[in-house]
């Protein structure tokens, strides 16, 4: 995901010149756009550099977590990117005590702004990427990916240009890491959330939508803030239902997430918010508990078979609408580490949540003896 355009908190705490902002919508290029500063440019710029030193700010990341890579686009800075960048990363435990507010096009920081952001120390944080140079904004060379291996969390990062110039977004990969020391056995929360660290491992279709946007902030915005599927070709001609109006159907559709932390999953919520005439017909949920090991292997295989467990048997869903199970309809009672979704016969659902409490991983816990389920 992308860890800089989450609309939780992404917050631009400083900047040398100039402000910018985490822009979530691609960057675009208005030929008659300008301010009385000069030509109005969709990203940072800062004023070309007439005194010494160079240009750098700081971002709160929207999600804070584990990083693996960065897209620094420069896309229509074309005369006026900054040739040169390095990026730093820095692990606050409270948010700075200031940020910047309001227009502050065509000025520099201040003097007690600098003094204010001197406390930070953020010059020697570590460096994820060293100084390495950029392309110009041109469509065929406006992406400069660097991949990062670097194993502690990240709240903070320190975007730094060298001497000056232009970027038009900053987007920062990785994984949502919560930190857990913070959070009580005894309070439930969304174990599968992206900001707590859930992630898609796998899935069978997403011809309309990613599976990981089930697990995104808030209710989606539209369908396309979900998961849905392509409709699948072996319906059968002539559909017939069960008793319990559950159609019955030769094909499905999952995804697979693993949990932000393993835990005891107490409660689900089930979204089909938007999604009115192509919402699936019934969904069911299992879980299971896995090593690193088993989780290569699982990978691997396309997740079947596996040590499913039913969490949630079969269920009717309803168009357009949050669906709530609790302890009456989930069948499992021990921790878990990984879960998968299953849909029939397709469609789309907008969110997913696992409500619970989180358990120490433990050796005893992976080497459990499941129920083997199969499909």
């Amino acid at each position: 995901i992308n860890l800089n355009v989450m609309p939780s908190s992404n917050t631009l705490v400083f900047c040398t010149d100039n402000n910018t902002h985490n822009y979530r919508e691609p960057p675009q290029f208005i030929t008659s756009a300008f301010t009385e500063f000069g030509k109005w440019m969709d990203g940072w710029e800062t004023r070309r550099k007439r005194t010494p030193g160079h240009d750098w700010c700081i971002i709160q990341l929207g999600v804070p977590g584990l990083i693996h890579g960065f897209d620094v686009d420069t896309s229509f800075f074309t005369g006026n990117h900054s040739p040169y960048i390095s990026i730093q990363a820095g692990c606050l435990d409270q948010e700075p005590p200031f940020t910047l507010e309001g227009d502050r096009t065509g000025m520099a920081a201040s003097d007690s702004q600098m003094a204010a952001v001197a406390k930070l120390g953020s010059e020697v944080w570590p460096e994820l990427v060293s100084v390495s140079q950029l392309q110009p904004g041109y469509s065929d060379c406006c992406h400069n990916y660097f991949k990062v291996s670097f194993s502690r969390r990240v709240t903070h990062l320190r975007l730094n240009m060298y001497p000056d110039g232009g970027i038009a977004r900053l987007r920062v990969y990785g994984v949502g890491l919560r930190d857990w020391s913070s959070v009580s056995t005894n309070q439930d929360v969304d174990l599968v959330a992206l900001t707590n660290g859930g992630v898609c491992l796998g899935y069978s279709d997403a011809h309309f939508g990613h599976p990981r946007n089930m697990i995104g902030l808030g209710r989606a915005a539209n369908m396309a803030d979900g998961w849905e599927t392509a409709r699948r070709l072996d319906r059968p001609k002539k559909l017939q239902a069960d008793q319990r109006g559950i159609l019955q159907v030769p094909g499905w559709e999952w995804a697979v997430f693993r949990l932000g932390h393993p835990g005891l999953i107490s409660s689900v919520e089930v979204d089909t918010n938007h999604f009115k005439g192509n919402f699936p017909d019934s969904c069911r949920i299992e879980a299971c508990t896995l090593t690193p090991e088993e989780k290569a292997q699982c990978i691997s295989s396309r997740w079947n078979p596996g040590k499913w467990r039913v969490l949630l048997p079969p269920q009717k869903l309803r168009p357009h609408h949050i669906h709530h199970y609790g302890k009456m309809e989930l069948k499992l009672s021990h921790p878990v580490t990984h879960v998968r979704l299953i849909i029939a016969p397709d469609g789309g659902i907008s969110r997913l949540r696992l409500w619970g409490r989180p358990i120490p991983f433990t050796a005893t816990l992976a080497s459990k003896k499941w129920t083997v389920y199969k499909l």
